[in-house]
């Protein structure tokens, strides 16, 4: 008898390591797909997202926490110069600079050494960095610290995705991002519930925002008990010619899936055709190439709607009139919405094309945006604000799902790094070209430029985008 380790590291007795066909790197992918979505497997998805939801506070509060930082002299509101690094769209691009290097030249590392170490040590990484970057006194060690942030954050978004998208079973591939997206943006009110607690204070001698940096690197603590409890990708072990390995923990999770269901399993179905070890040429061969192209001006485009918004809110409602504290306030109110939206998701993810939600979510971005840059009406500003992070949330959840979707176990991480990398680089140059359309043309101006953005994600999307509900990871990638 072999002894199989258990997916939370232990060993149990179980049974011999199968045959060849067992072993087989498309039978552990039939095998993985066909497993109903029992306690175990979404216990599984549920860990991971809390990994997601420490990754989105980090990024997420730098709106929350800029009029802090204006406010204690370190950082502005805007520069005279388009690219001035002593302003709040410095600190954004710091932020951006550090992930888009993390996910396009680091991406490849959770391909290299497994999605399950990658995961752990971006994840130390980036809340060290934090801990450092709360202590900065100068504009310059903050930019700098929060670049090295950026690095963690970047490895970390490629590999979450990555992760998640090949231990759920295809049946439920979307709504596992949805609760991914759900439990991770849970992070948002409370960044900004915090932020609005905090910032507008300082405590033992240390700002506001300090401690909401501070508060978030606790994620620390939760992360080598998350690594416990969770397994190596058997997709990626297989892939890797650790057959043995992959068995082994697909035998482990099907046990314990069988257990939830009190009777046995369906048989799997035909071994899927699997890709072998890919490289970075190959996602420059079709069907890659165009999946590449398409996803790279995607991402390049859609990210103006989504941290155009998420990273500016306070500020932009300091500049339709509301003061400071109640721009907090009125941002916090705002911020519940932000896990709404893939909970709305985890009801219609696997029913509707995820292509399809991106593009009608990028509409409702563009009739929002316009309309919020119209009001100053205080309620009307924070309904509009909740529409437009409903909107980005849904389509944020579903592009993630998707993309990660689109490429073959062998060069997903990689692949994804690379697509994704393009809204990184994308965001350090919207944060300048935000700054100067505020100074120039006001609320409005933004918007405008968020709405323009938009239009070109429902193009790329809805012309070039395969479809891929309901379908095998290998199929798709075939």
């Amino acid at each position: 008898m072999a002894s199989i380790p258990a997916i939370d590291g232990r060993e149990h007795p179980g049974e011999n390591v199968a045959s060849d066909v067992l072993l087989d790197a498309g039978a552990i992918s039939a095998r993985l797909d066909r497993l109903p979505a029992t306690r175990t497997i979404w216990i599984l998805i549920i860990l991971l997202s809390f990994g997601f939801f420490f990754e989105l506070y980090d990024l997420l509060y730098t709106g929350y926490i800029a009029p802090g930082l204006i406010r204690s002299g370190m950082l502005t509101a805007t520069t005279k110069g388009l690219f001035g690094a002593t302003g709040i769209a410095s600190f954004i691009a710091a932020l951006f600079s550090g992930l888009f290097i993390g996910t396009i030249a680091c991406g490849f590392l959770a391909d290299r050494f497994g999605r399950r170490a990658i995961f752990t040590y971006s994840l130390l990484w980036y809340t060290a960095a934090n801990v450092v970057m709360a202590f900065q006194t100068t504009a310059v060690g903050l930019n700098f610290w929060r670049f090295i942030v950026g690095l963690g954050i970047g490895v970390e978004l490629v590999t979450i995705g990555t992760y998640i998208s090949e231990l759920a079973p295809k049946h439920v591939r979307g709504r596992a991002f949805a609760c991914e997206q759900a439990i991770g943006f849970a992070s948002v009110p409370v960044a900004a519930f915090l932020s609005y607690l905090l910032v507008p204070h300082s405590f033992f001698g240390l700002d506001g925002w300090r401690w909401v940096v501070l508060i978030g690197a606790h994620g620390a603590l939760f992360v080598w008990w998350i690594r416990r409890k969770v397994p190596e990708s058997p997709r990626w072990l297989a892939q890797q010619g650790r057959l043995a390995e992959a068995h082994r923990i697909t035998l482990d999770l099907e046990a314990r899936v069988e257990k939830d269901l009190g009777h046995p399993l369906p048989p799997p179905g035909p071994p899927a055709a699997v890709v072998g070890r890919g490289r970075f040429r190959d996602m420059w061969v079709q069907p890659y190439a165009s999946r590449t192209v398409m996803l790279s001006i995607f991402n390049f485009f859609q990210t103006v709607g989504f941290y155009g918004f998420a990273n500016w809110v306070p500020t932009l409602l300091v500049k339709q009139g509301v003061t400071v504290t109640t721009s907090l306030a009125f941002s916090s109110l705002i911020a519940i919405a932000a896990p709404i939206g893939p909970l709305i998701g985890f009801v219609i993810a696997d029913r509707f094309e995820r292509k399809t939600m991106i593009v009608v979510m990028a509409a409702a971005i563009v009739v929002s945006g316009l309309m919020f840059g119209q009001t100053t009406n205080g309620p009307m500003l924070i309904g509009l604000g909740v529409c437009l992070t409903l909107a980005n949330n849904i389509m944020s959840y579903s592009f993630h799902a998707y993309q990660a979707e689109l490429f073959p176990t062998g060069i997903r991480a990689q692949a994804v790094g690379f697509v994704y990398s393009w809204s990184r680089f994308s965001a350090i140059l919207t944060a300048f070209l935000i700054a100067l359309a505020l100074r120039e043309f006001g609320v409005p101006g933004v918007f405008a430029f968020i709405a323009s953005a938009m239009c070109v994600v429902i193009l790329v999307i809805g012309l070039m985008g395969p479809r891929t509900n309901g379908m095998a990871l290998e199929d798709i990638s075939r």
